[in-house]
């Protein structure tokens, strides 16, 4: 449930009003110090433009640039008619490097963990067959899980491995195991180039269910193939990214652009 925040609730430190730092980056900071401390945590709502200028005495002009601060670094929203709220900056997506749920987390400096939906044993399609360059009907390991980040889910994902390629890979249990690091380490597994294909997309029932958002909001959809070194596909795999949460990036070369 949201709740609102009040200035007079911890104590407001003086501006440098003689200083070089302009009024309304010291309101920022003092801001993100808040919200840094755990004074204010995401769904909080902020003072008001009013009261942010009658708690530092500052005009409502210098407020107001404070929360726009804010909202451009990805730490406040505001909803028409109910106030700006503070929320968590999106996670850059980037689309140019390849890494696996798990590492990436852990580079953020984030929990990860999976909540496994479904592992099994299934039959290749004609078009997933064709993508993984085995026989129609083969049998593949169909993996689902819930990916989440300090207990909040983040993502999910579907990956169909082939498993003439990796014997024994279904009695591995990968609610608590890393998929890539297993075909590494297990399997000796070195991952080339993944083709990409990346849409927004509107969440599924499910997926907002799992993913906690509402119902038909935007996700980020990336399908996958991973190619391996030796020019073998061993992995089909869609992501849906939380859109809340994520956003693609991409670094272009400059030899791209005429």
């Amino acid at each position: 449930m949201l709740k609102g925040y009040s200035q007079s609730a911890s104590v407001t430190r003086p501006l440098d009003k003689n200083g070089f730092i302009p009024l309304y980056y010291q309101i920022q900071q003092a801001l993100m110090e808040k919200i840094h401390s755990g004074d204010l945590s995401e769904g909080d709502l902020f003072s008001s433009e009013e009261e942010l200028a009658r708690t530092y005495q500052v005009s409502r002009m210098t407020a107001r640039q404070a929360l726009h601060g804010l909202k451009s670094r990805g730490y406040a929203l505001s909803q028409k008619g109910r106030g700006t709220f503070v929320t968590k900056p999106k996670l850059e997506k980037n689309i140019m490097h390849l890494r696996g749920f798990t590492e990436d987390m852990k580079q953020r400096g984030m929990i990860p963990s999976s909540q496994l939906l479904e592992q099994a044993i299934v039959k290749a399609s004609e078009e997933l067959a064709d993508s993984l360059k085995i026989m129609s009907e083969a049998a593949v390991m169909k993996l689902r899980r819930l990916r989440l980040a300090d207990g909040i889910p983040m993502a999910l994902e579907e990956s169909h491995i082939p498993l003439r390629s990796f014997p024994g890979l279904e009695r591995i249990d990968f609610s608590n195991q890393s998929l890539y690091y297993i075909l590494r380490e297990n399997y000796g597994v070195r991952v080339a180039w993944a083709d990409e294909v990346i849409e927004a997309l509107p969440a599924t029932r499910e997926e907002s269910e799992l993913l906690t958002i509402p119902k038909k909001a935007s996700v980020l959809s990336i399908s996958r193939i991973i190619i391996t070194t030796e020019q073998a596909p061993i992995e089909v795999a869609c992501s849906r990214y939380r859109g809340d949460r994520y956003r693609a990036s991409i670094r272009v070369p400059t030899t791209t652009i005429e």
